[in-house]
């Protein structure tokens, strides 16, 4: 009879564990979805997860408001999104995936492109305005509150009065193409070191690098 109920009240033998919350990341990169915009400025974050999962071999799915990818990496897991909202609608799909994993807003992590930076500068934040950017003024509105981590991706403003329009749906230069490999392995490392070691000493380690 207590076999019986054992039985009755047991987990499934293939049933998945929960993940502790405190090891659970959401890494979002911003961008505009379609081939037009793929290889603009405007989608280093996209292009920055790609690279990820590239080294990683993992595979992007299309899943609701976007497409979604799971990497572990030394007891962490961090679910990586590319939303499909298109840019200045960022936050709804950023609000979503965090109650739906669980998030908490500390282990978020917000991969942007940033005109007021040198190119290929890198710089994280915990907290801070919008900067006149249209995604992170929509994150700002969903989650109310800007105290979510940021990570910022130089582009420079090479632009002319009037351009900043082109300039940020504009694809890189040459120049920039060339040292694009190097800055984008640079920007994975401060990824995982953003799950692994914490955001003070990776702020420490990466920013202005």
């Amino acid at each position: 009879m207590l076999a019986f109920f054992g039985r009755l009240f047991s987990k499934p033998k293939d049933a998945s564990p929960e993940i502790d919350p405190m090891r659970k990341f959401l890494i979002v990169g911003l961008g505009n979805i379609g081939p037009k915009y793929h290889n603009t400025r405007h989608n280093i974050g996209f292009k920055i997860l790609d690279h990820l999962a590239e080294q990683e071999d993992l595979v992007f799915e299309p899943n609701k408001l976007g497409d979604t990818a799971t990497y572990k990496f030394k007891g962490r897991t961090f679910i990586l999104l590319k939303p499909s909202t298109f840019m200045n609608l960022s936050g709804k799909a950023v609000n979503y995936w965090m109650q739906k994993e669980k998030i908490r807003t500390s282990n978020l992590l917000i991969i942007t492109d940033d005109l007021n930076l040198p190119f290929g500068t890198i710089r994280l934040k915990t907290k801070g305005s919008d900067g006149g950017h249209n995604g992170l003024k929509d994150i700002q509105a969903q989650l109310k509150t800007v105290g979510y981590p940021r990570f910022r991706f130089g582009i420079s403003n090479e632009f002319s009065k009037g351009r900043q329009v082109d300039y940020v749906l504009g694809e890189w230069s040459e120049e920039e193409e060339s040292q694009m490999k190097e800055r984008l392995d640079t920007s994975v490392e401060l990824i995982k070191s953003f799950g692994t070691a914490g955001v003070s000493i990776t702020m420490n380690t990466f920013n202005g690098k």
